[in-house]
């Protein structure tokens, strides 16, 4: 017998946040979610509850024992601009029983069918910034901590519920070069004196926040925009990431591209790995949680290095400005000792983000999926 309970107390919240890790604290691929940032995630601290209506749910079996968890999340803003009643699913874990799987899925499709929806979708967060896609591919990878890890049989109850691929992402590993490639300088280059373009480096994060902290995510809403359920960012959203990740960030691997009046047209992003730092924390900053992902950032860095974004403003897309940020960045990857680069998920249908790994020794090592069906009312 498995019964499903609305989580309501805090006690509650705390296990669905770390269910995870209870299921996964044995899996050396893993990644756990820091407990401090999920605590803000599903509060009223997250700027995305503007514009979204959420639900937790928990599933015990009939010791009271917790068996699973998932998130019902109506992203209204998405659904305008995408015109659709969609509600979408995040968050989820089970063990391995259909019953478990089927009655947490149940839950959320009769929580967006009570709220007018009419398919739901996932796995999906809150934005695009929360961890997307069902890892399909890629079972024996390390886990990023931008995405989600799950165990082979999710798929396979998703898909006994009538569930179909929506989109699928893609993953790369590529080695770092030993050098700038000849042909990625030239164009790097030409592209520069073609349209009369910068790459700009601080030293100084309160000048970055000053003159580009709002500029580089109002470049990520234009260069996201027609992706798959995108939900363009608000202004408070974009305070919050600044003051998210401006602090933790190494500002030699921040990529900025201007126009010679200085306005922005691309970012790039990247920072060391923390998956191994994440596992020795046990996905908590204290009691010395902080410690290992302080290490990894500013003093012993893992040898590989998550590019956590790359944005061009659309109108100077297809015209090789991508190969700028590699252009700045490769010697300074080789400088700090990096020896591997994770792309994280791109659209298996974007080519043109596609395209900029041609200069790397790559291999696709991981896939995930998003799933839909229609909700049928009862």
């Amino acid at each position: 017998m498995v019964t499903i309970k609305k989580v309501e107390t805090k006690k509650e919240l705390k296990l669905f946040i770390r269910y995870n890790y209870e299921l996964y604290k044995n899996c050396p691929f893993s990644v756990p979610d820091l407990y401090e940032d999920m605590l803000n995630t599903f509060s009223d601290k997250n700027p995305a509850m503007d514009f979204c209506d959420a639900v937790y749910f928990l599933a015990y079996d009939e010791d009271g024992k917790v068996v699973g968890r998932v998130a019902g999340i109506i992203n209204r803003r998405a659904n305008e601009k995408w015109n659709r009643r969609s509600v979408r699913f995040g968050w989820i874990d089970f063990v391995d029983d259909e019953k478990v799987s089927r009655a947490l899925m149940d839950a959320v499709e009769e929580w967006g069918r009570e709220n007018g929806m009419t398919e739901i979708e996932g796995p999906l967060g809150f934005t695009d910034f929360d961890a997307e896609g069902m890892l399909i591919e890629g079972y024996d990878e390390l886990s990023t901590m931008a995405t989600i890890y799950n165990y082979p049989y999710y798929s396979r109850h998703i898909e006994a519920m009538g569930f179909e691929k929506a989109v699928d992402w893609i993953e790369m590993s590529m080695k770092v070069p030993d050098c700038v490639p000849e042909r990625l300088e030239r164009i790097a280059k030409l592209v520069m004196d073609k349209y009369d373009l910068r790459i700009v480096k601080y030293s100084s994060r309160s000048k970055v926040k000053r003159d580009y902290g709002q500029a580089m995510f109002r470049c990520i809403n234009e260069a996201y925009g027609g992706l798959y359920g995108y939900s363009e960012l608000t202004p408070r959203q974009i305070d919050h990431y600044v003051d998210m990740y401006l602090p933790v960030l190494d500002l030699d691997l921040l990529s900025i591209i201007t126009d010679a009046n200085g306005k922005l047209v691309g970012v790039g992003i990247s920072m060391p790995s923390l998956s191994r730092s994440l596992q020795k924390a046990k996905g908590k900053l204290f009691p010395m949680g902080w410690w290992h992902l302080l290490k990894a950032l500013k003093y012993k860095h893992s040898d590989t290095l998550d590019l956590l974004l790359v944005a061009v403003l659309p109108e100077y897309q297809n015209k090789g400005v991508n190969a700028l940020f590699f252009y700045d960045l490769i010697p300074l990857f080789k400088k700090k000792g990096f020896k591997y680069v994770e792309s994280n998920p791109e659209l298996e249908c974007n080519e043109k983000v596609q395209q900029q790994w041609v200069y790397f020794d790559r291999r696709q090592h991981k896939r995930r999926r998003c799933f839909k069906k229609l909700i049928i009312n009862n």
